[in-house]
């Protein structure tokens, strides 16, 4: 069987439909199929609904249709949807969703009340903004395993007082379990992107600890600045002097300096004073 992620059928299936990649878009598709069906087997089994965003041309999709009982695939590029009818056109288990991926309503999605799987190769440029709207919406998520540029990826599992440290990785560490599946060179990809890849999964914690995600986003708002300092934008005073009474915070404190469990106590306490 010839997998769409191989060089050859790559370049076949592009200059079939008169396509090349499109940088607007980040895309850079897999070439690899051990990696591709690697990320497949990790992330679902026969009995997973999986969403993919970004299929490009179907290389991952290819896989998580073979692993998968469904899977339902979002897709910005209108220019490639005549390709996916074409190349994932043998599996009766996949659903091409044409559109922007950060536009959907999820509630109006035929997977909204079922658990689910996400997988995805998120392109640099609009990793957080897809992390964030996935993870604040209301899906069921079991688990998410996305490719990322590695420094991406770095920044993920970053521990307070480090420049990698952000509210996105404590709203993602509040709410799964993460670890790194398999690296993956930028020789695995046509074109070739500069930087190397990495495989992360998240793993949805059996008990999350509640993190009030307004309060993580102003508090980084403005790193250089102090928490109390951010904090006063959105919040009145009161609040803010009654937060840092209850934990006993140092008027100079920043936001990279506090770890988890001390959003998680503030997160508290503002859904007593807001």
């Amino acid at each position: 069987m010839a997998y769409i992620a191989t060089l050859s059928k790559t370049k076949e299936i592009l200059e079939e439909f008169g396509l090349k990649a499109k940088k607007k878009y980040g895309q850079n598709f897999l070439i690899d199929a051990n990696i591709v069906s690697k990320i497949a087997k990790y992330a679902c089994d026969k009995d997973t609904i999986s969403v993919e965003i970004g299929p490009g041309i179907g290389s991952l999709s290819e896989f998580l249709a073979l692993n998968s009982a469904y899977v339902y695939a979002h897709e910005i590029d209108e220019s490639l949807l005549p390709l996916l009818d074409k190349t994932l056109e043998k599996y009766d288990n996949i659903e091409i969703i044409p559109g922007d991926f950060l536009n959907v309503d999820f509630e109006k999605m035929p997977y909204f009340d079922k658990e689910i799987v996400v997988c995805a190769n998120l392109p640099y440029y609009i990793t957080t903004a897809i992390l964030f709207h996935i993870i604040t919406s209301k899906l069921k998520i079991k688990r998410i395993v996305i490719m990322v540029q590695k420094e991406v990826g770095d920044r993920f599992k970053a521990k307070p007082c480090t420049k990698d440290y952000n509210a996105l990785s404590i709203i993602l560490q509040s709410r799964f379990d993460i670890k790194p599946v398999t690296n993956v060179s930028r020789h695995l990809f046509y074109p070739a992107p500069k930087v190397d890849s990495i495989v992360i999964s998240f793993e949805r914690k059996k008990e999350p600890l509640y993190i009030d995600e307004k309060l993580v986003k102003t508090a980084f708002n403005m790193r250089r600045k102090t928490l109390y300092n951010n904090l006063k934008e959105s919040y009145p005073q009161d609040v803010i002097t009654a937060l840092y009474k209850e934990l006993g915070l140092k008027d100079d404190v920043r936001a990279e300096a506090l770890d988890l469990n001390t959003f998680a106590k503030m997160s508290e306490v503002l859904k007593d004073v807001v």
